[in-house]
């Protein structure tokens, strides 16, 4: 039996086209589809009306730890997920080859919220603690990495994290490999910047079009911006090689100074991700909505946030069926409003803003189904 919806009264947000504009949107058997095409059916139409809020593609998280059972970071993926608006979100390098089937089985099958995968270059990824790559013997091998690409469309790219604290005596040989892997699988790396040493200098040179920098905006020392507030040369040429920057706010990662100097001179997209895990849930980072709702704060507009939340990070991993308000695209949808009320956001640095306007989620729909209701 067909299943017939229709969201009415919306304010749809749709990334590509641009503008807003309240208009009905159709869903025919968990696809998008014309509202001429539900109507034609005359019956058993199930009609959802949400005057007044917002209606936009699924959000698109793309910086997670929702591996519980093999880390110490791991949080629930539809409470990051679903119950926060968020259709789909990307686990970055938690888990690595020795123990993905463990996170496909207990997270990725387990969970409404769609959960793909940045594979972690180090075998354990991040269970057996946090200075991954300080063992070269434990770096995920060629032959291991075509294996497991070849069976595991969950899989969107690899994760390396080039922090000091991770790679300790390696340096900059950690991301030299996976080069060499990630070309041979044609797939994107996630790099993570913190604490050098390896610095920027090293980092950016080895990353191509497609590659993705997460914690972009972090307020540490020799991070992407010089001196007088500009980028330095290694981060301008990252970007005209078509290198993607991503937020990734996390506990230590993301700074309101960095990002608004960034903002004053540049006009390059981004995505916004979270980096959310269990210790940082309720402070600073809180949800993928709150964050967005930071770079409100900071000036950007509602279809810009949106925008980084959807085509630009499903285009980022290769999706198409997400993302997007396509007509026969998969119905992956999110519904919030504004809540009008005081708050205090803070960044990793302890600044706080304050805004009269945070995104709240109110419906999310996966496949063409309600899954969470406020």
């Amino acid at each position: 039996m067909s299943y017939y919806t229709i969201l009415q009264n919306g304010l749809v947000i749709d990334p590509e086209k641009g503008g807003i504009e309240r208009r009905d949107i159709g869903i025919i058997d968990g696809q998008l589809a014309d509202v001429k095409d539900v109507l034609a059916q005359g019956i058993n139409i199930h009609y959802i009306n949400v005057d007044g809020a917002y209606i936009a593609p699924g959000f698109i998280d793309l910086h997670v730890h929702v591996f519980k059972d093999a880390t110490t970071l791991g949080i629930e993926a539809d409470l990051v997920g679903i119950e926060q608006g968020v259709t789909t979100i990307v686990d970055a390098g938690s888990a690595g080859y020795d123990n993905y089937q463990l996170l496909k089985d207990t997270v990725i099958q387990q969970s409404q919220t769609e959960v793909l995968a940045f594979l972690n270059i180090a075998r354990q990824g991040l269970g057996a603690g946090l200075s991954e790559l300080a063992d070269p013997t434990q770096l995920m091998t060629l032959e291991e990495a075509k294996e497991i690409f070849a069976h595991e469309p969950q899989i969107v790219g690899l994760k390396a994290r080039m922090s000091g604290s991770v790679v300790k005596e390696q340096g900059i040989a950690p991301l030299k490999h996976t080069r060499l892997v990630a070309d041979a699988l044609h797939k994107p790396i996630m790099v993570h910047i913190g604490n050098p040493p390896p610095y920027l200098n090293e980092i950016f040179p080895l990353l191509t079009k497609g590659d993705i920098i997460t914690h972009a905006f972090h307020g540490k020392k020799h991070g992407i911006l010089n001196e007088q507030g500009y980028l330095i040369e290694e981060a301008i040429k990252a970007l005209q090689r078509g290198v993607l920057f991503d937020v990734g706010h996390g506990t230590s990662s993301f700074s309101y100074e960095t990002l608004r100097k960034f903002k004053t001179s540049y006009t390059q997209p981004f995505s916004i991700s979270t980096d959310i895990y269990i210790n940082n849930y309720d402070n600073p980072v809180g949800s993928l909505m709150l964050t967005m709702s930071k770079l409100l704060a900071l000036g950007f507009t509602l279809e810009e946030v949106v925008r980084a939340v959807t085509i630009q990070a499903a285009e980022a991993i290769g999706l198409t069926e997400q993302g997007t308000l396509k007509i026969g695209t998969r119905a992956d949808i999110t519904i919030f409003t504004f809540h009008d009320k005081p708050t205090n956001l803070v960044d990793s640095e302890g600044v706080v803003l304050t805004t009269n306007r945070v995104l709240q989620p109110q419906m999310t729909i996966r496949n063409g189904k309600v899954v969470f209701r406020q």
